[in-house]
């Protein structure tokens, strides 16, 4: 008979045996789902869950016509395109099947036997997700898919065992049109990156906000469903002031002008003096979004993809002395409201044989010697003598201080417009008092008659075109704008703008140094330049900037122009002159792309009869100008 206490022991140690196990059994269950959940957790659903980006579509970029009676619908210069990542799940697909998937993949895919390889290693892989390629468009997705539901179904395979994420892809319909305003994005998988101009700019509200899904890894789930746990928001689309049209014929006349004169490069800016509204922007050589890696990776061609007008500054040369003679006529103001006798008179002719001035060492000359001008004439020959005159007598009477003031107060010089786009440059414009960082003073006795020649300081195209703006549209400061105009403030008196375009309408005329600039059939004003550049420290002879700056139609400004031809060859041709002035190089693009530009808008020519000898329209004895032209000849010759 056995002891009824060593069974109640036995019983015991069984009870404690199975209670310590279940204990442990506890303990290890809290330490799995609770100390150690979430790890657990994160390596369950990295095998059977997947969770994917639902890519936002970024903004579009639209233009359209400014002509009347044009179809109004806007133009989409930049779109994004669906595209989509193939990825493989090698886990899911038996070793036996992998070379016929590889080889059927690459003739969907048009890859060469390298590819297939590619492909079949990749199938090898102990993962369960490998990339095949990136950025498929669907026509290619759809093939490899079609294919795919068959060959899974009839071998039993898994359907998501191959799968596709989709993305989206910058597409550029136009290509290089309007390529440096626009910008690109890089073409990332897992991020898109801005590279400048207006992607850039209004990164914040193209861009949108990427949603999120969840794919499940299971035969019965295809991995193109599974719950949205966030839905994306497209990005903002953005509306243009750019003339698509204006733009195509921009572009074209830059790029013959650059390769006729053999420059480095050129650029062209058109704005509407009224509401400073960019119409064209044109610079050569292109810039191809597309082809960013090209560009990016070559630190010449990385030069095409900067904003020359809006990030460069550069010395205006005499496209400068537009807006200095408005500060002579405004200094007239300026005394008479002090109750002083005007500083000059624009009709008064002006001795110019005199060649040395207070404070300079050298001597101030110009092109050809004149002895007398008066304003009209000082603008049509472009004269540094007759500009030193009236820098004297400003500086005698109202101080270095005043004038420095109105090329920054007045006009915007020395600071950003504004402008909707990354990198502005806002120039730089000397101070008294103030040293550069060599030591040397920024201001000395010579600056101001450097100044008003449009050296000494430096200026960006944008802030030129805008300077301009205000002698054509009555004194009226705007804000150079891409997308949207905003009300312009009053800078100038309006009968200082209405005497000084009188004088710059003779620069295209008979005797003007811009001739070539005149656009048959309209009327136009401008002034030409031709900058010397900074080469080793010192000023080149030989290397120039040529640019012309002007306006059509003379009567009622439809467009500012600005064109500037960057280092054309220097080099004589019979019967045409030396080719790298301002008036030879940059005047006939201005002349062509105004033509067209009008044409084009349907603005009806003012000056009919306005065309060269021997054209069968060509009456000069009425055409626009020509008989103040021809009187103002008269004077000139009888006074010097």
């Amino acid at each position: 008979m056995s002891d009824p206490y060593s069974k109640i022991k036995r019983l015991i140690i069984v009870a404690l045996f199975l209670g310590g196990f279940f204990s442990l059994l506890v303990v290890r269950f809290f330490q799995i789902q609770i100390v150690e959940g979430e790890k657990w957790t994160r390596l369950a659903k990295s095998q059977h869950q997947l969770r994917v980006t639902i890519p936002a579509k970024r903004g579009r970029f639209f233009a359209k016509s400014r002509k009347v009676g044009h179809p109004n619908e806007e133009i989409p210069l930049v779109v994004d395109v669906e595209k989509f990542h193939f990825y493989v799940d090698p886990l899911a697909i038996p070793s036996g099947f992998c070379e016929e998937i590889a080889r059927n993949i690459a003739q969907k895919l048009e890859y060469d036997r390298t590819g297939e390889e590619r492909i079949l290693h990749e199938l090898t892989k102990p993962s369960r997700s490998r990339k095949i390629e990136a950025f498929l468009p669907i026509e290619k997705r759809d093939r490899v898919r079609d294919w795919w539901k068959d060959f899974a179904r009839a071998n039993r395979l898994p359907r998501n065992a191959l799968f596709f994420i989709e993305d989206r892809e910058r597409s550029y319909p136009f290509g290089k049109l309007m390529g440096q305003i626009l910008h690109t994005v890089t073409r990332g998988v897992d991020e898109k990156l801005p590279t400048g101009g207006l992607e850039l700019y209004f990164d914040q509200l193209l861009k949108g906000k990427d949603g999120s899904r969840l794919l499940l890894r299971s035969p019965r789930h295809a991995m193109e469903s599974g719950i949205v746990f966030e839905e994306a928001k497209n990005g903002q689309d953005i509306h243009l002031t750019i003339d698509p049209y204006i733009q195509a014929i921009a572009e074209d006349e830059v790029e013959k002008a650059v390769k006729k004169t053999r420059a480095k490069s050129g650029w062209a800016l058109m704005m509407d003096p009224h509401t400073g509204e960019i119409m064209a922007y044109a610079q050569y050589p292109f810039f191809y979004p597309t082809n960013y890696n090209k560009y990016f990776n070559d630190s010449e061609m990385m030069e095409a993809t900067r904003l020359h007008a809006f990030s460069d500054s550069f010395e205006p040369g005499s496209t400068m002395k537009a807006i200095s003679s408005s500060i002579m006529l405004f200094a007239n103001k300026e005394v008479e409201a002090r109750g002083q006798k005007p500083i000059f008179d624009p009709e008064e002719m002006i001795p110019c044989d005199r060649r040395y001035f207070k404070g300079r060492s050298k001597p101030l000359t110009d092109v050809r010697t004149h002895r007398f001008l008066n304003l009209d004439m000082a603008i049509q020959k472009s004269s540094n003598v007759y500009l030193g005159q009236i820098v004297e007598r400003i500086i005698d009477r109202l101080g270095a201080e005043w004038l420095r003031d109105q090329m920054i107060d007045r006009f915007g010089l020395g600071q950003k417009s504004g402008i909707e786009l990354p990198s502005e440059s806002p120039g730089f414009v000397p101070r008294p008092g103030h040293l550069y960082p060599s030591g040397r003073m920024e201001w000395s006795a010579p600056t101001p008659y450097s100044l008003m020649m449009g050296y000494n300081l430096t200026t960006t195209g944008i802030q030129m075109a805008r300077a301009f703006s205000m002698i054509v549209n009555g004194g009226k400061l705007v804000k150079p704008t891409l997308v949207q105009a905003q009300e312009p403030v009053q800078k100038i008196p309006p009968e200082i703008c209405e005497r000084l375009m009188r004088s710059l309408r003779f620069v295209t005329k008979p005797g003007g140094s811009g001739t070539r600039a005149d656009i048959h059939g309209y009327t136009e004003m401008g002034k030409s330049s031709t900058t010397e550049k900074l080469k080793g420290g010192k000023y080149s002879k030989r290397v120039h900037m040529a640019t012309f700056l002007g306006c059509a139609p003379a009567t009622n400004p439809r467009f500012v122009l600005m064109v500037s031809i960057d280092e054309p060859e220097y080099r004589f041709i019979p019967g045409y002159g030396m080719t790298h002035y301002g008036g030879k190089s940059a005047a006939p693009v201005f002349s062509k792309i105004g033509l067209r530009t009008l044409k084009y808008l349907g603005v009806a020519p003012d000056d009919p009869t306005g065309y060269p000898r021997g054209d069968p329209r060509s009456d000069l004895s009425t055409a626009s100008w020509m008989r103040e032209a021809k009187e103002l000849k008269e004077l000139y010759d009888a006074y010097n």
